[in-house]
C-alpha cells in the first residue's frame, strides 16, 4: 500500500460550472464517500503558467513573478517537487512543457527534455508534451508508465484537451463540456487501481473558461475551479471546509508526510 504517495492531477481549463455536472465518475466517488469536492477561486491573473506556479509552489503570481504565460524562466520558489526531493522522495510528471521549464530546465528543448530521467533534477522522471492537442488518453498512459516504471512518491499529471476545446469553442459549448466528460471517463479507468493501492489523489484545475474562448480575468467562469480529494487518506467529512489554491502545495506535502509551516488548517483534510 502506498499510504504516503500522492498523485496530483491538473485538468487544464476545467471550470467549476462544468466540473459540477460533467464529471460523472468523480461525483459518483463523492456520493459513495470515496471522495469529496470543493469549489476554489483561482488566483489572478487566471492564466495557465502563473497558476501552475501557484498550485505547485503556493505563491500567487504577484509574489512569484510568473505574471503571464510568456515568462519563460525557472521558478524562484520552492515547489512541491523541491520539497519532495529535499526529503529524498522520488518525483515524476506527465505534463505540458511549461512544467519542465518552471522546475527543470528553461527554455524547453523537446529533444533533450521530452523524456527526462535525471536524479539531479526537481522532476526526476518526466514525459513532457508541447502540443495542446496531445491526447489526454496518451497523457494518462504516459503517467501510468512513469508510475509503474519508477514508482514515484509524488506524481504530477497534467491534461490539456479541456482547455484546448475551451479555446476553440468557448466555455459554454458542447465541445468544451464533452472534453470534460471524456477526461472523466478516462480517469475512471485509472482511479480505482490507484485507490486500491492506497494513493492519495488530488484532482483540480488551474482556471476556467469564458464564452469568449479565453481566460485571464476575474469572471466566475474563469476563476471558479474544482478540487476533488480521492482516496482513503483523506477525511471526506471535511466537506464545507474552505481551502485556497495557494494551499494545494502544502496539502500535497502533508499528504506525503512532510512537515510544512502553514499546515494547521489543512490537517483536517487528512484522515
Amino acid at each position: 500500500m502506498h499510504q504516503h504517495k500522492v498523485i496530483l492531477i491538473l485538468i487544464d481549463g476545467l471550470g467549476w460550472h462544468v466540473a459540477r455536472h460533467a464529471m460523472g465518475y468523480l461525483h459518483a466517488l463523492c456520493e459513495s464517500r470515496q471522495a469529496s469536492v470543493f469549489k476554489l477561486q483561482c488566483e489572478l491573473p487566471s492564466l495557465s503558467r502563473p497558476l501552475y506556479e501557484c498550485i505547485l509552489t503556493g505563491s500567487n503570481p504577484v509574489v512569484s513573478g510568473i505574471r503571464h504565460n510568456q515568462v519563460v524562466q525557472l521558478s524562484k520558489q520552492e515547489s512541491i517537487f523541491h520539497l519532495a526531493r529535499k526529503a529524498r522522495l522520488k518525483t515524476a510528471a506527465a505534463a505540458y512543457s511549461w512544467i519542465s521549464e518552471l522546475y527543470n530546465r528553461a527554455p524547453y528543448d523537446a529533444v533533450r527534455d521530452r523524456f527526462t530521467n535525471d536524479s539531479s533534477l526537481a522532476i526526476q522522471h518526466g514525459i513532457f508534451y508541447h502540443e495542446d492537442t496531445y491526447p489526454d488518453s496518451h497523457l494518462l498512459l504516459d503517467a501510468e508508465h512513469l508510475r509503474t516504471t519508477h514508482d514515484p512518491d509524488f506524481l504530477f499529471i497534467h491534461t490539456m484537451n479541456v482547455d484546448d476545446m475551451g479555446h476553440r469553442s468557448g466555455g459554454d459549448s458542447a465541445d468544451y463540456r464533452n472534453a470534460a466528460r471524456k477526461v472523466d471517463v478516462l480517469l475512471s479507468h485509472y482511479l480505482p487501481v490507484w485507490q486500491e493501492q492506497g494513493y492519495k489523489i488530488i484532482v483540480t484545475a488551474d482556471h476556467g473558461m469564458n464564452v469568449d474562448r479565453s481566460h485571464g480575468g476575474h469572471l466566475p467562469e474563469e476563476r471558479e475551479v474544482p478540487l476533488f480529494l480521492v482516496g482513503q487518506g483523506f477525511n471526506h467529512k471535511a466537506a464545507g471546509t474552505e481551502i485556497k489554491q495557494v494551499q494545494i502545495r502544502d496539502l500535497c506535502a502533508l499528504a506525503l508526510g512532510l512537515a510544512v509551516n502553514r499546515n494547521d488548517e489543512l490537517k483536517s483534510f487528512l484522515s
